[in-house]
């Protein structure tokens, strides 16, 4: 993988995650202006993500005859499309449809990029393009927020989803220069093969506490917003937007994690701190104070990409001969408890509001610490 085509490949990684994201720190916006529940709003960002749930079980099926190269320059080529689209349009449910086929487009994005990434480079730096791409998912997710949100007080929202659309096809059309290409190769995972992961004790501990902590994060995510805009109705949509600046934490999380693990002296110690620290980050959200919440943005984040980031790395340890399925399996319930979570905890927001929404999202935390303290009781990790 040449300098250049790793340049757009991380680019392309950047652009799709400001696409996912785009909508949630305007959700208030578009419930305003289209007169919509807060059910219909979030919407918006629940079909973007609802896809990448079961893109690890179904895509494979559907992509396998697809190069690497082809799929992620058709899909971003359309991505940019619909976001045009979705730029002009003026119907609710038009909207949300184009939102729903941008959703199908998200997983073919990433798997090409990971396929691509992962095949193309040297074997000695896999390793390090795969975190590369991982601190790119990062950067994008915080810049689509906090642009989005940037680009809606100055312009109008429309103009930054235009100028992702555009940028997506000119991503599109870069691509094309590159030299190599990868077949996209995917674990097709039967049926057996999944029932007897599920019924392997380590491997379903570790399941169930990243459903619920990512339910959390993405109720968490999704409805602060309305939060933002109940306390302060005149608050502007950068100051939104500026609040995800905590995401951040994810990419110093990602880039300590030997040294986290070496610090508490094994991967489950260092799980179960980092979910302590989840469940401090959402106690503090308690305090309605802008300052505050922008504070404990970063207590949250911290704590949920320390327990994120360790427990995929526990699955890929625990997995020998299964890998690709038990991190299929893995981001399957990832991003299934975040589709969840970005509308079921919403019934709770409305009727009862901030304070027992947060008292929600603390029984799931508690659920995800209960399922780590089983995970320790069957699975031996030696201290380092």
């Amino acid at each position: 993988m040449t300098d250049s085509s790793s340049k757009y490949l991380y680019f392309a990684t950047v652009v799709t995650f400001c696409s996912l994201y785009a909508a949630q720190p305007i959700q208030p916006l578009f419930k305003s202006e289209f007169q919509l529940s807060n059910f219909q709003a979030i919407l918006f960002t629940t079909l973007m993500m609802a896809p990448l749930g079961v893109a690890p079980l179904v895509y494979g099926y559907l992509l396998e005859s697809f190069s690497a190269k082809v799929m992620l320059r058709w899909a971003l080529l359309l991505l940019g499309i619909l976001e045009l689209f979705f730029a002009t349009a003026d119907s609710y449910f038009t909207l949300l449809a184009l939102r729903g086929i941008q959703g199908l487009m998200i997983p073919a994005i990433l798997t090409s990029l990971m396929a691509y990434i992962s095949y193309t480079s040297p074997r000695d730096k896999v390793q390090h393009n795969i975190a590369a791409y991982i601190a790119a998912t990062i950067v994008g997710g915080f810049l689509g927020r906090f642009l989005s949100g940037l680009c809606t007080d100055l312009f109008g929202w429309r103009f930054f989803f235009f100028a992702l659309g555009l940028l997506l096809m000119l991503n599109s059309y870069l691509l094309g220069g590159m030299a190599k290409d990868a077949k996209l190769q995917y674990a097709r995972p039967r049926l057996s093969e999944i029932i007897a992961l599920l019924r392997s004790r380590p491997f379903l501990w570790s399941y169930a506490s990243i459903f619920c902590l990512f339910f959390v994060f993405a109720g968490l995510m999704n409805f602060l917003p309305f939060e933002l805009k109940r306390i302060n109705p005149a608050s502007r949509e950068t100051g939104i937007g500026l609040l995800y600046l905590g995401y951040g934490m994810g990419l110093l999380v990602s880039l300590s994690t030997r040294q986290i693990i070496r610090r508490f002296g094994n991967e489950i110690n260092a799980i179960t701190v980092g979910i302590v620290i989840f469940a401090l980050g959402t106690l503090i959200f308690m305090v309605e104070k802008y300052l505050v919440l922008f504070l404990g943005m970063f207590v949250f984040c911290a704590g949920l990409f320390t327990a994120h980031s360790l427990l995929s790395g526990l699955v890929n340890k625990l997995a020998r001969d299964n890998k690709a399925i038990a991190n299929g399996l893995y981001i399957s319930f990832y991003y299934t408890g975040g589709t969840l979570g970005s509308v079921l905890p919403g019934a709770v927001f409305q009727r009862f509001g901030w304070q027992a929404f947060l008292l929600q999202l603390l029984a799931m935390i508690a659920l995800a610490f209960f399922f780590t303290r089983r995970l320790r009781a069957v699975v031996e990790i030696p201290a380092v």
